[in-house]
């Protein structure tokens, strides 16, 4: 075996690219906020276009439907055109598409139009991760880069409702599709000045039916798993989620066959890759999971406009852009493992803090529970984030960003199904017996379906009777809340062990071995090269 050398220091990152940085942070804030501050507006859209409950629906599901079906697509696109390239094409179209979705003049258009924005938001986070990994090539400085990347999500998720709802007290609907045209025209004046390019000089062409094979995949599982958690078990969500899979496998079949395929899929037998990618997709089926709850809690259980939601999550934002910027100066006096098995048990407390709501300590509960769960969660979706993309050659990292950020949507529709569907039927289990008698049958389906149906079969019935009806339902859905947190204190404690089993040898100057070599005698030496998390890549001594 060849002695280890120790690597040529890499280049520090200049002011450009610190610049460079916070246009990107930007984008991805957009991205988020653009995921949640719809929900807000719902209420106006039903008055102005009237859509149909099912065309409701979809305004609401189809921008992350297209979101996480082209995710994996434009990452490789981006590795193949060039990621700045992607990432401008993609801004200056979501700022269009933006206008076409704040004049909307029916439902049809506006459905198309959020479709339309999927696709361009499905270009700003792998294009947003990839060049980052191509502009902070110093451990210490990528890993502070990675914690402000993630962070502007947390960011986006709490300034979205709070915008949001200023621009509906004082303006229509529309408005709040707006707010990318200012964010993406910074983005394509500076972006051309403050970001490099980058591309792989051997890419081939895009393989187009692996690009369609992959987009049905994902879009079937997603819309499966999203109607169980809507609707429960049904033949719809079983043979879209079938259809999936067998599309998923034939794609899969596909890369193994081609020269150059869309995915190479040799990234999944790096240890680090996969073992990252598995950590990461259970956390976010956790954070996602216990979030749906919190949303609904403070406002329909709670009480609060959705402003004054908005407001009260922006406390749990912190407490994630904090535990964000804390991972890359923690991980330098420990492995990754221990940092990430940590934090997930962190989440756990959190979680079980977050099981015991109820009664006049609800509003306190939650949001104590949610700090801790994000001070928690934060580190690990930093450090498996860059160990998923770091741990890639460099002219796959678009395409590392992609597979990382659909298994992020994938999670979240998981944690989304499972977690909503077992709090959805213990909801209506209670319902179903505790409901007064003298609520009309058609009110009582109503209120049975969802809280939000219950309060407002509340307000239709006679004050003592609508009174009980709400009581109930906020009782049940506490119930399905506290054992959906219990389960997810359960889940996140089970991670905390699996992180530390599978990643405990890698070590801070390598994502790819367990002492910072790259494997030799063996067809994948190219593929394990060191990378870093937060230190500097040596050997370990």
């Amino acid at each position: 075996m060849n002695p280890v050398t120790q690597e040529t220091q890499p280049p520090l990152a200049g002011r450009r690219e610190w610049i460079g940085l916070a246009v990107l942070a930007l984008a991805c804030l957009l991205y988020v906020m653009d995921l949640t501050v719809l929900h807000l507006a719902v209420p106006s859209i039903s008055e102005d276009l009237k859509p149909s409950s099912t065309q409701l629906l979809w305004i609401i599901d189809i921008y992350g439907f297209m979101v996480a079906g082209f995710l994996v697509t434009m990452g490789t696109l981006g590795d193949r055109i060039g990621r700045r390239k992607l990432l401008l094409i993609g801004a200056g179209a979501f700022g269009a598409v933006s206008i076409l979705a704040a004049f909307s003049t029916s439902p049809e258009m506006l459905i198309l139009s959020r479709a339309l924005l999927g696709i361009a938001g499905a270009t700003l986070a792998p294009s947003t991760l990839s060049l980052i990994f191509s502009m902070f090539q110093d451990p210490r400085q990528r890993g502070i880069a990675i914690a402000v990347w993630i962070s502007a999500f947390s960011a986006g998720s709490a300034v979205g409702p709070i915008l949001g709802g200023i621009l509906l007290e004082n303006f229509w609907w529309g408005s709040v599709f707006l707010l990318a045209l200012p964010v993406m025209g910074l983005l394509l004046v500076l972006g051309p000045i403050v970001l490099p390019e980058y591309r792989d000089p051997n890419a081939g062409r895009l393989d187009i039916p692996s690009a369609a094979m992959s987009l049905v995949a994902v879009l079937a599982l997603i819309f499966g798993l999203k109607q169980i958690a809507q609707d429960g078990l049904g033949p719809v969500p079983v043979v879209s989620i079938a259809a999936g899979l067998v599309v998923g496998t034939v794609f899969v079949r596909r890369q193994l066959s081609l020269a150059d395929p869309m995915i190479d899929l040799r990234l999944f037998r790096i240890p680090a890759f996969s073992a990252s990618l598995a950590v990461n997709f259970l956390t976010i089926f956790v954070a996602v999971g216990y979030f749906l709850f919190v949303a609904q809690f403070l406002q329909l259980v709670v009480g609060l406009s959705p402003l004054a939601a908005g407001l009260w999550s922006v406390p749990s934002a912190i407490g994630f852009i904090v535990g964000s910027q804390a991972a890359p100066r923690i991980v330098r006096a420990a492995r990754p493992a221990y940092v990430m098995g940590a934090g997930l048990a962190i989440a756990a407390v959190g979680l079980a803090v977050l099981s015991q709501v109820g009664g006049a300590n609800g509003l306190t509960v939650v949001i104590v529970g949610s700090v801790i769960i994000s001070l928690g969660l934060a580190p690990v979706l930093s450090l498996t984030t860059e160990l998923i993309v770091g741990s890639a050659p460099p002219e796959r990292a678009g395409a590392a960003s992609g597979i990382s950020e659909t298994a992020v949507e994938l999670g979240g529709a998981l944690g989304i199904s499972v977690l909503g569907s077992i709090g959805v039927a213990l909801y209506r289990r209670e319902l179903t017996t505790d409901l007064p008698a003298a609520v009309p049958a058609d009110a009582a389906l109503v209120a049975r379906d969802t809280l939000g149906g219950a309060v407002a079969v509340a307000g239709q019935l006679p004050g003592q009777l609508g009174a009980v009806v709400l009581d109930v339902a906020r009782d049940a859905f506490v119930q399905g809340m506290q054992v959906a947190a219990t389960i997810s204190a359960i889940i996140a404690m089970t991670v905390a062990i699996l992180a530390v089993v599978l990643l405990r040898e890698v070590r801070s100057g390598s994502a790819g071995s367990s002492d910072g070599e790259a494997a030799e005698g063996s067809d994948d030496q190219e593929w394990s090269r060191p990378t870093a998390i937060g230190a500097a890549a040596v050997p370990d001594r």
